[in-house]
């Protein structure tokens, strides 16, 4: 074999390439599926090293070890003032979900004949996580492990999460006997994947609350990498780390709660100073997209921008007023619409007034893009991880 120069040819090869022969024996120099092997094999060792462990610090032994003593006292907690009753689940990939049910059907009022299973964040466990909330509402809970978390096996990757979140679905319907019309899901930050797969997998649910919770991850994962990693990050998170909340939120039809936290640190692209770069907003602007494409013009996009720049309760509604915005007048058209014809999203509205029956003016379309906004999506004027108490957490707005 003839030893390669500095361009990676042999001697012979540069002298063959001085003749004319039939070019199908020559041997293959270059070939794409080197650099596709190297991209796939970099994105599988980042995802199972140190990936994986950056978007859910919760698995980490250290930390495990480290809040146990906190997570045995919640969890007595639970067991002991809630008269909490912990399960075993086993998904379908065999991984073991360790879970928390609290039942307040007997206790006779309205809310614990409704079911809240809450999803977790990435550092968020049943014994001290976010089900606290629905709890001093006097809910019936079920409150659920990641994979790797706690009690529950196995690793979180997207396939994982979505596998543990429908072992706990069938767990609710099929063990505890609620309806999937008795069930809302609720969910902390990263905890909107779970959730989203839940509503887009078993539609019947009857609603979603999202705390905290972003658009896709792919934004949030650029932010922190380096940019000469951009091509590698975005093909390990679109093949390995996926979390598309918001397409999978828009093939849900039901109703639809989304709380933003104003101060939010951690699922900005730049800053808690900028609320704009809060990826809240995006999930917010594609779902009404999604679902009222007539609705959402540019020029009503920039007015439910401004409105989302708002950084309190008193720009919120200076920018509202700014806009006339008559609620009466928007809940007319879209009931008038809603009784007329088919109601599956995308809808046509904002096309006609359904009133009158003439077409929709600029303004109209401003004041029903700001409504609806404000009936999607709630300000909660703190950071990333306060606990959500109860008198933010109310049922989603249904028309």
């Amino acid at each position: 074999m003839s030893p390669l120069n500095e361009y990676g040819f042999c001697p012979i090869q540069k002298k063959l390439a001085c003749f004319d022969f039939d070019f199908k024996h020559w041997p293959v120099d270059f070939s794409w599926k080197e650099i596709l092997i190297c991209v796939c094999v970099c994105s599988y060792l980042i995802v199972h090293s140190f990936g994986r462990r950056m978007l859910y610090p919760g698995s980490l032994g250290l930390l495990q070890k480290a809040m146990r003593p906190m997570l045995q006292q919640g969890q007595a907690r639970l067991v002991e003032e809630y008269d909490g009753q912990r399960n075993k689940l086993v998904a379908c990939d065999g991984n073991e979900i360790d879970t928390m049910f609290v039942d307040r059907r007997k206790d006779g009022g309205q809310a614990g004949k409704t079911l809240v299973i809450c999803c977790e964040g990435n550092a968020g466990f049943y014994e001290v996580g976010c089900m606290n909330t629905p709890l001093d509402g006097g809910y019936s809970v079920l409150g659920w492990n990641h994979p790797g978390f706690g009690g529950s096996t196995g690793v979180p990757l997207p396939q994982n999460e979505a596998n543990a979140m429908d072992v706990v679905i069938q767990f609710a319907v099929h063990k505890l006997g609620f309806q999937l019309s008795d069930i809302i899901v609720y969910a902390w930050s990263i905890g909107g994947f779970t959730a989203s797969w839940a509503v887009m997998s078993y539609p019947e649910i009857r609603a979603l609350v999202l705390d905290a919770s972003f658009d896709d991850l792919l934004p949030l994962a650029l932010k922190v990498m380096p940019d000469s990693w951009r091509p590698l990050v975005t093909h390990t998170v679109r093949q390995y780390m996926n979390l598309n909340n918001a397409e999978q939120l828009c093939k849900y039809q039901g109703p639809v709660l989304l709380i933003r936290r104003t101060k939010d640190e951690i699922i900005t692209t730049t800053g808690p100073e900028d609320i704009m770069s809060n990826r809240g907003n995006d999930l917010l602007l594609k779902l009404l997209q999604y679902r009222y494409p007539k609705v959402m013009t540019e020029d009503a996009l920039r007015a439910v921008r401004q409105w989302l720049a708002a950084g309190t309760p008193i720009e919120e509604e200076s920018v509202y007023t700014g806009y006339e915005v008559d609620d009466d007048w928007c809940l007319s058209v879209l009931q008038s619409y809603q009784t007329d014809r088919e109601t599956l999203f995308p809808w046509s509205v904002g096309l006609h007034t359904f009133v009158s029956g003439e077409d929709m003016t600029l303004e109209g379309r401003r004041q029903l893009a700001l409504f609806l906004a404000r009936k999607y999506m709630r300000n909660f004027e703190t950071t990333h991880c306060t606990p959500l108490p109860i008198s933010e957490f109310r049922p989603p707005w249904k028309l």
